[in-house]
């Protein structure tokens, strides 16, 4: 990620009526323009998190942006009784302001949930944090490729939520890949809603088994990558 980034961020609705963060500069949203929820429950949990028929389980999710990701995993965890340790990347934190005016607190009707929402965004850079008795999270003031100076390894599942490749390129190729291959356990799972081809050839030249799934609403394809 280059300074550009530094750029406006505006806040618009979603078709289903919830909000997201959107570049002016780049036309690129945070989340899907068809509705956060639909796309990041397809995506990250019931192809991601889902996949895994472990009850302790790491993940590593590029990309903390609006902390949905992690807000949803929160829950599933508790809903499974999971024990998660969360480590997220994220070089440009959202604003108290932008935290406030998009209201993911309010989003599910759960227990505590404006309390954890707050809580993941609180939650100290570069110490463990434990939300609840199931999840605990890290996260990390960090560049995405700034990743092989981290401390973190025996990854079993990769939320890979990059910006897409038109205007981040260097975050869907061959070096980043490698460095998130090095990172995982055995029988590990990336999961991502881009089904770029270059990007697949990429993950697959650094050793990962690339699946082609039915994407989100808007989106034909999404992938799986396994560390087999």
């Amino acid at each position: 990620m280059d300074l550009r980034f530094m750029l406006e961020r505006t806040i618009i609705t979603t078709s289903e009526g919830t909000k997201t963060l959107h570049i002016p500069e780049w036309n690129e949203t945070y989340h899907s323009r068809h509705g956060i929820m639909q796309e990041a429950e397809h995506v990250f949990i019931s192809h991601g998190l889902d996949q895994l028929k472990i009850s302790e389980i790491s993940i590593l999710e590029m990309g903390f942006g609006t902390g949905l990701n992690a807000f949803l995993t929160l829950y599933k965890a508790i809903e499974k009784d999971l024990t998660v340790r969360y480590y997220t990347l994220e070089k440009y934190p959202l604003t108290h302001e932008e935290i406030k005016e998009l209201q993911y607190g309010t989003l599910l009707n759960k227990e505590k949930a404006e309390e954890y929402y707050q809580s993941l965004h609180q939650a100290e850079w570069g110490k463990e944090t434990q939300i609840n008795k199931n999840f605990t999270i890290i996260k990390f003031k960090a560049d995405f490729l700034e990743l092989r100076n981290l401390p973190i390894s025996d990854i079993n599942v990769v939320y890979y939520d990059a910006f897409g490749a038109r205007v981040q390129p260097e975050l869907w190729e061959e070096d980043i890949f490698k460095q998130i291959f090095d990172r995982m356990a055995p029988q590990g799972l990336l999961t991502t809603y881009s089904s770029k081809g270059s990007a697949r050839r990429a993950m697959q030249r650094v050793g990962f088994d690339v699946e082609k799934l039915t994407g989100p609403k808007g989106k034909r394809e999404m992938v799986n990558a396994w560390k087999r």
